[in-house]
Protein backbone atom coordinates (compact mmCIF):
# COMPACT_ATOMS: atom_id res chain seq x y z
CA UNK A 1 0.00 0.00 0.00
CA UNK A 2 2.82 2.41 -0.27
CA UNK A 3 1.65 5.69 -0.62
CA UNK A 4 -2.01 5.05 -0.87
CA UNK A 5 -4.51 7.03 1.22
CA UNK A 6 -7.28 5.09 3.02
CA UNK A 7 -10.11 7.23 4.66
CA UNK A 8 -11.48 4.88 7.44
CA UNK A 9 -14.85 5.63 9.33
CA UNK A 10 -15.22 4.21 12.57
CA UNK A 11 -12.10 3.92 13.00
CA UNK A 12 -11.90 4.26 16.93
CA UNK A 13 -12.78 1.33 17.83
CA UNK A 14 -12.89 -2.41 16.16
CA UNK A 15 -12.13 -3.18 12.57
CA UNK A 16 -11.95 0.42 11.56
CA UNK A 17 -8.95 1.21 14.02
CA UNK A 18 -7.73 -2.98 12.63
CA UNK A 19 -7.35 -1.44 9.30
CA UNK A 20 -6.26 1.99 10.63
CA UNK A 21 -2.73 -0.44 11.86
CA UNK A 22 -2.73 -2.39 9.19
CA UNK A 23 -2.97 -0.15 6.50
CA UNK A 24 -0.36 2.01 7.82
CA UNK A 25 1.99 -1.04 8.87
CA UNK A 26 1.78 -1.98 5.39
CA UNK A 27 3.06 1.77 3.92
CA UNK A 28 -0.41 3.48 3.67
CA UNK A 29 -1.72 7.22 4.86
CA UNK A 30 -4.60 6.97 6.92
CA UNK A 31 -7.75 9.43 7.40
CA UNK A 32 -9.21 8.04 10.78
CA UNK A 33 -12.37 9.31 11.54
CA UNK A 34 -14.88 8.58 14.32
CA UNK A 35 -16.97 10.27 16.95
CA UNK A 36 -14.94 9.82 20.52
CA UNK A 37 -11.87 12.39 20.46
CA UNK A 38 -9.94 10.61 22.97
CA UNK A 39 -9.17 7.23 20.82
CA UNK A 40 -8.78 9.94 17.82
CA UNK A 41 -5.88 11.60 20.14
CA UNK A 42 -4.44 8.48 20.83
CA UNK A 43 -5.06 6.70 17.26
CA UNK A 44 -2.78 9.89 16.09
CA UNK A 45 -0.23 9.71 18.74
CA UNK A 46 0.31 5.58 17.80
CA UNK A 47 0.33 6.36 14.22
CA UNK A 48 2.48 9.34 13.98
CA UNK A 49 2.83 11.09 11.03
CA UNK A 50 1.26 8.19 8.72
CA UNK A 51 -1.74 9.10 10.53
CA UNK A 52 -4.43 12.36 10.36
CA UNK A 53 -7.96 12.05 12.13
CA UNK A 54 -11.19 14.11 12.14
CA UNK A 55 -14.34 14.05 14.55
CA UNK A 56 -17.09 12.84 12.13
CA UNK A 57 -20.06 11.63 12.56
CA UNK A 58 -21.32 10.08 9.31
CA UNK A 59 -25.09 10.70 10.30
CA UNK A 60 -24.23 14.63 9.80
CA UNK A 61 -24.27 14.48 5.81
CA UNK A 62 -23.39 18.06 5.67
CA UNK A 63 -19.96 17.23 7.73
CA UNK A 64 -19.50 14.44 5.80
CA UNK A 65 -18.82 16.31 2.62
CA UNK A 66 -16.95 18.99 4.55
CA UNK A 67 -14.88 16.18 5.81
CA UNK A 68 -13.74 15.46 2.12
CA UNK A 69 -13.80 18.95 1.15
CA UNK A 70 -11.04 20.18 4.19
CA UNK A 71 -8.88 16.92 3.68
CA UNK A 72 -4.99 18.47 3.93
CA UNK A 73 -2.92 18.20 1.27
CA UNK A 74 -0.92 15.21 2.16
CA UNK A 75 -4.05 13.28 2.57
CA UNK A 76 -6.21 14.69 -0.03
CA UNK A 77 -6.05 12.09 -3.10
CA UNK A 78 -7.87 8.70 -0.85
CA UNK A 79 -7.47 5.95 -2.43
CA UNK A 80 -9.17 3.45 -0.48
CA UNK A 81 -12.72 3.94 1.72
CA UNK A 82 -13.16 1.80 4.30
CA UNK A 83 -16.85 2.21 5.25
CA UNK A 84 -16.37 0.89 9.13
CA UNK A 85 -19.02 2.91 11.20
CA UNK A 86 -21.61 0.77 11.45
CA UNK A 87 -23.87 -0.15 14.60
CA UNK A 88 -26.38 -2.54 16.09
CA UNK A 89 -28.87 -1.20 18.62
CA UNK A 90 -30.85 -4.27 21.00
CA UNK A 91 -31.90 -7.80 19.99
CA UNK A 92 -35.83 -7.41 20.73
CA UNK A 93 -38.27 -8.47 18.49
CA UNK A 94 -39.84 -6.14 15.38
CA UNK A 95 -42.98 -6.43 17.79
CA UNK A 96 -41.14 -5.19 20.85
CA UNK A 97 -38.71 -2.79 19.30
CA UNK A 98 -38.26 0.77 20.16
CA UNK A 99 -38.50 2.62 17.07
CA UNK A 100 -35.06 5.22 18.09
CA UNK A 101 -32.95 2.13 17.85
CA UNK A 102 -34.10 0.92 14.54
CA UNK A 103 -34.02 4.59 13.39
CA UNK A 104 -30.11 4.94 14.58
CA UNK A 105 -29.05 1.79 12.73
CA UNK A 106 -30.88 3.26 9.71
CA UNK A 107 -29.13 6.29 9.91
CA UNK A 108 -25.63 5.22 10.36
CA UNK A 109 -25.70 1.88 8.07
CA UNK A 110 -27.65 2.82 5.56
CA UNK A 111 -27.95 6.64 5.32
CA UNK A 112 -24.17 7.27 6.70
CA UNK A 113 -22.50 4.21 4.66
CA UNK A 114 -24.34 5.77 1.31
CA UNK A 115 -23.26 10.04 2.19
CA UNK A 116 -19.60 8.65 2.78
CA UNK A 117 -19.41 6.68 -0.36
CA UNK A 118 -20.90 9.40 -2.48
CA UNK A 119 -18.66 11.88 -1.07
CA UNK A 120 -15.91 10.02 -1.23
CA UNK A 121 -16.83 8.73 -5.18
CA UNK A 122 -15.99 12.63 -6.37
CA UNK A 123 -12.59 12.53 -5.85
CA UNK A 124 -12.17 8.77 -6.95
CA UNK A 125 -13.84 9.69 -10.57
CA UNK A 126 -12.05 12.42 -10.83
CA UNK A 127 -8.72 10.79 -10.47
CA UNK A 128 -9.85 7.63 -12.31
CA UNK A 129 -8.57 4.79 -9.30
CA UNK A 130 -10.05 4.23 -5.86
CA UNK A 131 -11.53 1.13 -3.85
CA UNK A 132 -14.28 1.10 -1.97
CA UNK A 133 -14.58 -1.61 1.08
CA UNK A 134 -17.96 -2.07 2.57
CA UNK A 135 -18.03 -3.74 6.03
CA UNK A 136 -21.57 -5.78 5.76
CA UNK A 137 -22.40 -8.90 7.87
CA UNK A 138 -23.76 -12.00 7.45
CA UNK A 139 -27.02 -10.82 8.85
CA UNK A 140 -27.52 -9.32 5.32
CA UNK A 141 -28.19 -12.64 3.59
CA UNK A 142 -29.15 -14.47 7.11
CA UNK A 143 -32.28 -14.09 9.40
CA UNK A 144 -32.34 -14.35 13.07
CA UNK A 145 -34.75 -13.40 15.42
CA UNK A 146 -33.90 -10.05 16.51
CA UNK A 147 -32.23 -8.79 13.64
CA UNK A 148 -34.57 -7.32 11.77
CA UNK A 149 -33.33 -3.87 11.32
CA UNK A 150 -29.69 -4.57 11.82
CA UNK A 151 -29.94 -7.28 9.20
CA UNK A 152 -32.01 -5.60 6.80
CA UNK A 153 -29.23 -2.44 6.98
CA UNK A 154 -26.47 -4.72 6.00
CA UNK A 155 -28.43 -6.61 3.39
CA UNK A 156 -28.88 -2.68 1.98
CA UNK A 157 -24.94 -3.07 2.05
CA UNK A 158 -24.82 -6.19 -0.02
CA UNK A 159 -26.86 -4.64 -2.58
CA UNK A 160 -25.42 -1.21 -2.43
CA UNK A 161 -22.25 -2.96 -3.00
CA UNK A 162 -23.23 -4.51 -6.00
CA UNK A 163 -25.06 -1.44 -7.65
CA UNK A 164 -22.00 0.36 -7.07
CA UNK A 165 -19.68 -2.26 -9.15
CA UNK A 166 -22.70 -1.99 -11.91
CA UNK A 167 -22.76 1.98 -12.18
CA UNK A 168 -19.35 2.03 -12.36
CA UNK A 169 -18.32 -0.06 -14.87
CA UNK A 170 -15.93 1.67 -17.44
CA UNK A 171 -13.84 3.59 -14.04
CA UNK A 172 -11.05 1.85 -12.47
CA UNK A 173 -12.71 1.82 -9.32
CA UNK A 174 -13.28 -1.08 -7.45
CA UNK A 175 -15.68 -2.33 -4.55
CA UNK A 176 -15.92 -5.04 -2.20
CA UNK A 177 -18.03 -5.69 0.06
CA UNK A 178 -16.93 -7.98 3.64
CA UNK A 179 -19.32 -9.81 5.73
CA UNK A 180 -18.07 -11.25 8.73
CA UNK A 181 -19.62 -13.51 10.66
CA UNK A 182 -19.33 -13.55 14.92
CA UNK A 183 -16.37 -10.95 15.62
CA UNK A 184 -15.42 -9.88 19.30
CA UNK A 185 -15.33 -6.11 19.38
CA UNK A 186 -16.81 -3.28 21.27
CA UNK A 187 -19.77 -4.27 18.82
CA UNK A 188 -21.88 -6.61 21.62
CA UNK A 189 -21.41 -4.08 24.12
CA UNK A 190 -22.63 -1.30 22.32
CA UNK A 191 -25.55 -4.11 21.51
CA UNK A 192 -26.48 -4.54 24.82
CA UNK A 193 -26.56 -0.99 26.08
CA UNK A 194 -23.08 -1.40 27.84
CA UNK A 195 -23.69 -4.64 29.26
CA UNK A 196 -19.97 -6.27 29.29
CA UNK A 197 -21.04 -9.40 30.89
CA UNK A 198 -23.86 -9.68 28.75
CA UNK A 199 -21.95 -9.35 25.27
CA UNK A 200 -19.58 -11.75 26.70
CA UNK A 201 -21.79 -14.18 27.37
CA UNK A 202 -22.23 -14.08 22.96
CA UNK A 203 -18.87 -15.29 22.47
CA UNK A 204 -18.31 -17.48 25.71
CA UNK A 205 -17.43 -21.15 24.63
CA UNK A 206 -16.22 -21.17 21.73
CA UNK A 207 -13.35 -18.86 19.50
CA UNK A 208 -14.50 -16.01 17.56
CA UNK A 209 -12.94 -13.69 14.94
CA UNK A 210 -11.14 -10.73 16.01
CA UNK A 211 -11.09 -7.57 14.22
CA UNK A 212 -7.60 -8.07 13.00
CA UNK A 213 -8.98 -11.35 10.82
CA UNK A 214 -10.85 -8.68 9.56
CA UNK A 215 -8.65 -5.99 8.45
CA UNK A 216 -6.46 -8.61 6.79
CA UNK A 217 -9.00 -9.45 4.63
CA UNK A 218 -9.44 -5.55 3.83
CA UNK A 219 -5.53 -5.40 3.37
CA UNK A 220 -5.59 -8.64 0.77
CA UNK A 221 -8.46 -7.37 -1.12
CA UNK A 222 -7.00 -3.78 -1.50
CA UNK A 223 -3.35 -5.37 -2.46
CA UNK A 224 -4.63 -7.20 -5.53
CA UNK A 225 -3.35 -6.43 -9.11
CA UNK A 226 -5.45 -3.31 -10.05
CA UNK A 227 -7.72 -5.57 -12.58
CA UNK A 228 -8.81 -7.58 -9.73
CA UNK A 229 -11.80 -7.32 -8.03
CA UNK A 230 -12.89 -9.00 -5.13
CA UNK A 231 -16.51 -8.38 -4.90
CA UNK A 232 -17.45 -10.06 -1.59
CA UNK A 233 -16.24 -12.05 1.07
CA UNK A 234 -17.96 -14.09 3.91
CA UNK A 235 -16.37 -15.53 6.69
CA UNK A 236 -17.08 -17.02 9.85
CA UNK A 237 -15.49 -18.54 13.28
CA UNK A 238 -14.96 -22.27 12.25
CA UNK A 239 -17.52 -22.74 16.13
CA UNK A 240 -20.09 -20.80 14.06
CA UNK A 241 -22.06 -22.54 10.97
CA UNK A 242 -26.38 -23.02 9.37
CA UNK A 243 -29.16 -24.25 11.23
CA UNK A 244 -32.06 -25.55 9.97
CA UNK A 245 -35.24 -23.82 9.71
CA UNK A 246 -37.08 -22.46 13.01
CA UNK A 247 -40.52 -24.29 13.04
CA UNK A 248 -43.17 -23.31 16.48
CA UNK A 249 -45.52 -26.60 17.19
CA UNK A 250 -46.96 -24.83 20.31
CA UNK A 251 -48.61 -22.07 18.23
CA UNK A 252 -49.50 -24.32 14.77
CA UNK A 253 -52.35 -22.10 13.42
CA UNK A 254 -55.53 -25.04 11.52
CA UNK A 255 -55.34 -25.07 7.81
CA UNK A 256 -57.52 -23.30 6.04
CA UNK A 257 -59.04 -24.34 2.49
CA UNK A 258 -58.88 -21.48 -0.21
CA UNK A 259 -62.41 -19.85 -1.25
CA UNK A 260 -62.98 -18.62 -4.31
Amino acid sequence: MDGRIAFITGGTSGIGEACARLFVANGARVVVTGRRREKLEAIARELGDACHTRPLDVRDATDVKRAFDELPGAFANVDVLVNGAGVAVGLAKAQDALVEDWDAMIATNVTGLAHVTRAALTGMIARARGHIVNLGSVAGSFPYPGGNIYGATKAFVERFSSNLRADLLGHPIRVTNIEPGMVETEFSVTRFGGDRARAGAVYAGMTPLVAADIADLALFAVTRPLHVNVNRIEVMPVEQAFSAFAVSRATAVPATSAKT
